[in-house]
């Protein structure tokens, strides 16, 4: 496996064009967040507008509607439940994540089988969480568009059908081959399994063991796919990134909160496009 490090990824995020604006930087469909999960979807859709989307919508229950304003007036909201005004947004996002916080309810089921039926080959896609758990369950298939799953490793045993036992590089790599997808997998030290390599992450610690950590990388990993042209650069930088900033804050904390990191993320990305000239 190739190692992401700090030079690994010089040059992958780069300085922004002086003549731009929102619309350059990608519009994010952010859908998940059920009645009882709202947080991990406020998580996500704040991970992706701190990594600089242009726009953003979140499609979530409307009980979760208010304190997503409160929490994040940059970004835009609709109703989940709401197909037609669902499909209306997912047809103008070039970017579109599903899964934090969506629940495993036949209404869930709806949502992402709508989802996969619409998207198009154009569009980047980010399945993670319950949408994973709903995929394996019914054995729904990959759809056209360029997809990443962002399983942890229980997810990882229901999507690939290995255990943790048998997860090593080579059936990995075999599962993502039939999956036709790539594959993000969330572990002490994150793996990234693409079309014809393997990446590991040199980063991360146990104090970021803690609720809502996978639902900020998946808004990382939007929030960069929507502005960087290279999709392999945009999830190495943004896997990379996400355990950078919570070894940073470790070194004084006994416990990082996904929070945290969502808020240092412009900072880190800023020293990044800046640090390295070619």
């Amino acid at each position: 496996m190739k190692e992401i490090n700090t030079e690994a990824i010089q040059g992958m995020i780069p300085k922004r064009e002086k003549d731009s604006h929102k619309a350059t930087y990608g519009r994010v469909l952010v859908i998940g967040g059920n009645e009882e999960m709202g947080g991990a979807i406020i998580l996500t859709a704040s991970a992706t507008v701190y990594s600089g989307a242009g726009l953003v919508t979140v499609a979530t229950a409307k009980v979760n509607h208010t304190a997503l304003h409160a929490r994040l007036p940059e970004a835009m909201v609709i109703d989940m439940y709401n197909n037609d005004r669902l499909l209306k947004q997912l047809a103008t996002a070039t970017v579109i994540v599903i899964g934090p916080g969506l629940g495993l309810s036949p209404e869930s089921l709806t949502i992402l089988k709508s989802v996969l039926e619409h998207v198009t080959k154009e569009q980047r896609l980010i399945i993670d969480g319950s949408a994973i758990t709903l995929m394996a369950i019914h054995n729904l298939k990959t759809p056209v568009a360029k997809t990443t799953y962002t399983p942890h490793l229980g997810e990882w045993q229901k999507l690939a059908h290995l255990k943790p036992t048998e997860q090593n590089e080579t059936l990995n790599i075999q599962a993502r081959k039939e999956l036709k997808a790539f594959v993000v997998l969330k572990k002490s030290r994150t793996e990234i399994y693409f079309l014809d390599e393997a990446w590991k992450n040199s980063h991360g610690n146990p104090a970021m063991a803690t609720g809502g950590m996978g639902d900020t990388l998946a808004g990382m990993i939007a929030g960069f796919s929507a502005q960087l042209k290279n999709y392999r650069f945009a999830v190495i930088s943004s896997v990379f990134l996400h355990s950078k900033i919570g070894d940073d804050l470790a070194k004084k904390q006994y416990v990082v909160l996904p929070s945290q990191i969502i808020e240092r993320i412009p900072n880190e990305m800023k020293e990044f496009s800046t640090k390295f000239i070619f």
